[in-house]
């Protein structure tokens, strides 16, 4: 039996995903209602859109009661939003603001948590964005030609520790070494500055490791990969890459691949389990 028609609420930030997204839901039959923000959401996803406002960031009772009046019954979160204007007091309403600085934990997942929230005790289901798009979840397993080699195996089963700690404790998704030695922790920077900052202090040879963050909610937030990424760790002459398989996007696959391998780097779709479960 084919999925019943839904009105789908997208929130539509920055890059490539809020567009893929906004064509998987047009895809499935489904009335899509989109809200975007100045200066932050990319418009391709506007002619996709059976509805469309766009707003200001911050104003999340506006943002609620334009998607409520549309009949939303799930919304999606989808696309780069700068955290640091996020944040910005000067940007919230009084709803965000008694949102936010109500909490000591002010990390990515659990502000997104939170927003999540807010959204379901209006009525409006948070769903994961991978749901209308599941071809973008990264497959496990060594998908570039050149498998790492002993020492990138070691500083993976290294990092995907301390990047599982490091994101128990709200901190980021990344992590750079080389040889052992931490180079870069990503925070409020993001991943790619992360990697180019980790490249400069450690040099060639280093490995990215990329992780779910435990307690993080598949709906609002997963862990992605694309050519930027790739380029950036090309330029800075990292070596190898582990993200976690089935718990993070990968984009542009195909291509990605084909520049991994010219470049010599190599990837790995990392299982939940490991390191417990590799050799």
């Amino acid at each position: 039996m084919s999925e019943s028609v839904k009105t789908i609420g997208l929130i539509a930030g920055g890059m490539q995903f809020p567009v893929l997204v906004a064509q998987g839901v047009k895809a499935k039959g489904h009335k899509l209602v989109v809200a975007g923000f100045t200066g932050h959401t990319n418009m391709d996803v506007v002619p996709l859109a059976d509805v469309w406002m766009e707003l200001k960031l911050g104003k999340l009772n506006k943002l609620i009661n334009y998607l409520k009046s549309n009949g939303v019954e799930n919304v999606i979160m989808a696309g780069t939003i700068e955290k640091p204007k996020v944040m910005d007091i000067r940007h919230l309403d009084m709803r965000a603001v008694k949102l936010v600085l109500g909490k000591k934990n002010r990390g990515d997942s659990a502000l997104l948590n939170l927003i999540s929230g807010e959204f379901d005790k209006e009525g409006m289901q948070v769903v994961p964005a991978h749901k209308f798009l599941p071809e973008l979840l990264t497959p496990e397993g060594v998908l570039t030609r050149r498998e790492p080699d002993e020492q990138e195996w070691n500083d993976l089963r290294f990092s995907w520790k301390i990047a599982k700690e490091l994101g128990r404790l709200d901190v980021g998704q990344c992590l750079v070494v080389r040889e052992g030695v931490v180079a870069a922790v990503e925070a409020l920077e993001g991943t790619d500055t992360a990697i180019r900052r980790g490249c400069e202090f450690g040099g060639s040879g280093c490995v990215v490791v990329k992780v779910f963050k435990p307690g993080q909610q598949e709906e609002v937030d997963l862990p992605s990969l694309g050519m930027d990424t790739l380029k950036i760790m090309a330029e800075g002459k990292a070596t190898c890459l582990g993200i976690e398989a089935g718990k993070s996007l990968f984009f542009d696959r195909e291509a990605a691949l084909e520049f991994a391998d010219k470049a010599g780097i190599s990837i790995v779709g990392l299982h939940s389990n490991f390191p417990a479960d590799s050799s």
